[in-house]
C-alpha cells in the first residue's frame, strides 16, 4: 500500500467553512494536497478518478467563496464529487468509497447535508439548481438553508436535451443561479457532436489567451470595473472571449472561457460573479480530466473508472478473468454478424467502450454511431434507421435506457419497427449501487405489445441472442445481459437464431420446477446440487424469453410438479408476473399449484459487491434452496430428505 501523502493544510479542513481562513496562495496548496489525497484514496478503493482530478481547483474555489451547505453545489452525474466529499466532513471515510456500508461513489442526499441533490445520471444539475433557486425565492426551507444554487456540468453532459430545457426555463425566469460549464473536451469517451465542436471554437484561438493574460496580469482590477461599470466589464470579458454566444441567447450572462486549473483566474472571477450576479450566469472553465496525475492524463479515458492501483506507476490491480466478459462477448458477436450483413449498424449514447461497441467502431466506423448523452434521441434515431431498412442495435445500459422509454413506446413499439435493444448491465452491478442497477427493463419492456424480450443465461446464449435479434425483422426485440465475466462455457463460432418464444430444459426432476430467466441459472444449478443431497431433484428450465412466454413449456411444468418457482434478476412486474398471469388465465391455480416468484426486493439496494447485493435480494443459491424447501414444506434440517 502506498504511503499516505503529506497534507498539512488539508488536515485543518473539517468543513468547507475552514477554507475561509486561507489566503489565495494557501488555497492553491490546499488544492495540491486535495489532489494527492484523492489519488491516494482511489488507489485503495478504485472508482472514478479522472473526473474528480479535473475539478480539484474548482472544488476548493467554490467551497472557499460560497457558503455551503446553505449554498447548494450540484455536481452533474457526480463522478467528480470525491474531492468535494473530502472537503465536506467525509475524509475519514473516503477510503470506504463504493464499498458495502461505505460512501457512495456519487452525491447522495442521505449521506450528507453537503449533497443537496443526488445524481448519478447526467444532465440534471441545471434543472435542480433552478428548482433550488425558485424554492429559495418562494420561501422554501430545507436542511442547511437555501442560498445560491451552483450547477457544475461537463461538456459531455450539456449535450443532452434536458440541459437546454433547463437553461431555456432558467433564462425565462431570470433567477439568480450559477452554472459552471466544466469543459474538459470529453465525457467518458471523447465527446461527439456539434455542441462539442461549438465549445471547441469558443476557445480555439487568441481570445482565450488574451483573457488569460488579462486575468493574470490584473487580478486585483477585475472586480473594480464591475463596481464602476458593470456593463463595460461584461462586454470586456465577453469580447475577450468570443462575443455573443448561444448561452446569452438563452438568457444567461456568459463569462469565459477561463483556465479552470489556474486559481489566479478562478478565484477572482468567481468572487466577482458571486458579488454581482442578479440573474443566471454561465461560467465556462477549461479543465483537463485526470489533471495532475500522469497515468490518468495518459489514459485514453483519462482515468474515468479504475480498479485499485499503485500510486507511483498507475498500474491497476485487476483480478485475472476466468472467462470473457458478457460485454466483450456481445461486442465480438455483433462484429461477426455485421461481417455477414451490411445492414447491421450500432448505436450507443456516450458509452462505446462500456457497451463493447469500441470493437464494432474500429471495424465498421461508418455503421457505428455515438449519439452522445442523448438516449431519447438514440432510440428515435434507431427507429428511423429501422424504418429506412437498416438493422439497428440500440446498445445501452439498462439504467440509461430508462431515459428513452417514451421513445421506445411511441417511436418503436407502436410502429412495430425492428429496433434491436442490446441491454448491458442487467441486474445488480456492484460498486455503482442503486443508480446503475438494471432492475426495471424487463418490466417496462415486456408489457409493450409486439416486443420480444430475452435474457441470456450464459455467454453462449448471448451469442445466440445476438444472432436471433439480427434475424428478427417483425417488430422490436430486446436482450439483456449482466456486467462482469461469463461462466466459462464454450462459445459457438457463430450464433444460431433461437425460435422466438421457446425456452429450454436443463434437467428433468420431480416435485418442484425451477424456471430461471437470465444469469441466475448458475445459482439455480448450485441450489439444485445442494437439494439433491436432501433427496430433492428439481426440474430446471431456462425460459430464455419473458415475452412471448413459452406457454407450452410453462404449463407442462405446472402440470407435472406440485410447485413452480421463477427466478429473475429484475423487479416485480417482470418475467414472474407474466408467468403468474399465464397460469391464472389457464386456470392452473384452480387445481392447487404452489407458485412462487423470486424477484428483486421492493427497495433500492446500496452498493456492495454483487454477491453481497444478491444476498440482500435473497437470490443466491442458498436462498433459492431455502425457497424450495419452504415451498415444499420441508423442514430445513440437513439430514432430512423430502
Amino acid at each position: 500500500m502506498s504511503a499516505r501523502p503529506e497534507t498539512p493544510l488539508l488536515d485543518r479542513v473539517h468543513t468547507p467553512a475552514d477554507l475561509k481562513q486561507f489566503s489565495d496562495a494557501e488555497l492553491v496548496q490546499v488544492a495540491h494536497e486535495l489532489r494527492s489525497e484523492t489519488v491516494s484514496a482511489v488507489s485503495e478503493t478504485g472508482g472514478h478518478l479522472g473526473a474528480g482530478l479535473g475539478v480539484v481547483e474548482l472544488t476548493v474555489a467554490l467551497h472557499a467563496i460560497f457558503d455551503t451547505p446553505r449554498d447548494k453545489i450540484i455536481w452533474d452525474v457526480g463522478h467528480q464529487c470525491y474531492p468535494h466529499k473530502i472537503l465536506t466532513g467525509r475524509r475519514d471515510r473516503i477510503r470506504t468509497l463504493r464499498t458495502k456500508d461505505g460512501l457512495s461513489g456519487f452525491t447522495k442526499r442521505s449521506e450528507s447535508v453537503f449533497d443537496p441533490f443526488g445524481a448519478a445520471h447526467s444532465s440534471t444539475s441545471i434543472s435542480a439548481a433552478l428548482g433550488f433557486a425558485v424554492a429559495r425565492d418562494l420561501g422554501g426551507q430545507c436542511d442547511g438553508g437555501l442560498g445560491d444554487a451552483i450547477a457544475v456540468i461537463g461538456d459531455g453532459s450539456i449535450s443532452a436535451g434536458m440541459a437546454y430545457e433547463a437553461m431555456n426555463n432558467a433564462g425565462h425566469l431570470n433567477k439568480r443561479l450559477f452554472v459552471v460549464l466544466n469543459d474538459n473536451e470529453m465525457s467518458i469517451a471523447p465527446p461527439v457532436g456539434a455542441m462539442s465542436a461549438y465549445l471547441s471554437r469558443l476557445y480555439a484561438g487568441d481570445p482565450f489567451q488574451e483573457f488569460k493574460s488579462a486575468a493574470k496580469g490584473a487580478v486585483s482590477l477585475l472586480p473594480e470595473p464591475f463596481r464602476e461599470g458593470a456593463k463595460r466589464a461584461k462586454e470586456m470579458i465577453k469580447g475577450m472571449a468570443v462575443g455573443g454566444t448561444l448561452f446569452e441567447e438563452l438568457g444567461f450572462s456568459y463569462v469565459g472561457p477561463i483556465d479552470g486549473h489556474d486559481m489566479d483566474q478562478l478565484l477572482p472571477v468567481l468572487r466577482t460573479i458571486h458579488q454581482r450576479a442578479t440573474g443566471p450566469v454561465m461560467l465556462h472553465i477549461l479543465t483537463k480530466k485526470g489533471k495532475g496525475y500522469a497515468p490518468a492524463e495518459r489514459a485514453r479515458d483519462k482515468g474515468h473508472a479504475t480498479a485499485k492501483f499503485d500510486v507511483l506507476t498507475g498500474k491497476q490491480h485487476k483480478t485475472p478473468s476466468n472467462a470473457p466478459s458478457y460485454t466483450s462477448v456481445f461486442g465480438n458477436a455483433l462484429v461477426n454478424e455485421a461481417a455477414r450483413d451490411d445492414k447491421i449498424c450500432a448505436i450507443t449514447a456516450a458509452m462505446p467502450d462500456g457497451t463493447g461497441l469500441n470493437l464494432f467502431a474500429e471495424r465498421y466506423p461508418s455503421r457505428c454511431f455515438d449519439v452522445a448523452i442523448a438516449e431519447q434521441h438514440g432510440v428515435t434515431f434507431s427507429a428511423a434507421l429501422a424504418a429506412g431498412g437498416m438493422k439497428p442495435f440500440c446498445t445501452m445500459y439498462s439504467t440509461f435506457l430508462q431515459r428513452g422509454y417514451d421513445q421506445i413506446v411511441h417511436d418503436v413499439a407502436i410502429q412495430r419497427l425492428p429496433v434491436r435493444f442490446a441491454i448491458d448491465r442487467a441486474g445488480l452491478v456492484g460498486a455503482d449501487g442503486a443508480t446503475h442497477a438494471g432492475s426495471f427493463d424487463v418490466a417496462f419492456l415486456a408489457n409493450l405489445p409486439g416486443m420480444v424480450v430475452m435474457a441470456a443465461a450464459d455467454e453462449a446464449e448471448l451469442v445466440h441472442m445476438v444472432a436471433t435479434a439480427a434475424a428478427h425483422n417483425d417488430g422490436p426485440i430486446a436482450f439483456r445481459y449482466p456486467r462482469g465475466e461469463g461462466v466459462g462455457v464454450d462459445l459457438p463460432e457463430q450464433g444460431t437464431p433461437l425460435e422466438i418464444g421457446k425456452g429450454r430444459m436443463i434437467q428433468k426432476g420431480a416435485r418442484v420446477a425451477l424456471l430461471s430467466f437470465g444469469t441466475r441459472l448458475e445459482e439455480v444449478k448450485k441450489a439444485a446440487e445442494s437439494l439433491a443431497t436432501k433427496g430433492i431433484t428439481p426440474t430446471i428450465a431456462d425460459a430464455r424469453f419473458a415475452k412471448p412466454l413459452d406457454a407450452d413449456m410453462i404449463l407442462e411444468l405446472a402440470a407435472n410438479h406440485e410447485a413452480l418457482i421463477t427466478i429473475e434478476e429484475g423487479a416485480v412486474g417482470g418475467f414472474g408476473s407474466h408467468v403468474a398471469q399465464l397460469l391464472a388465465e389457464s386456470a392452473v391455480f384452480d387445481t392447487g399449484l404452489k407458485y412462487r416468484s423470486m424477484v428483486l426486493p421492493d427497495i433500492f439496494i446500496d452498493q456492495a459487491n454483487p454477491k453481497d447485493m444478491y444476498d440482500v435480494a435473497a437470490m443466491n443459491a442458498e436462498q433459492i434452496e431455502s425457497k424450495v424447501l419452504a415451498t415444499l414444506g420441508v423442514a430445513q434440517i440437513g439430514s432430512k430428505s423430502a
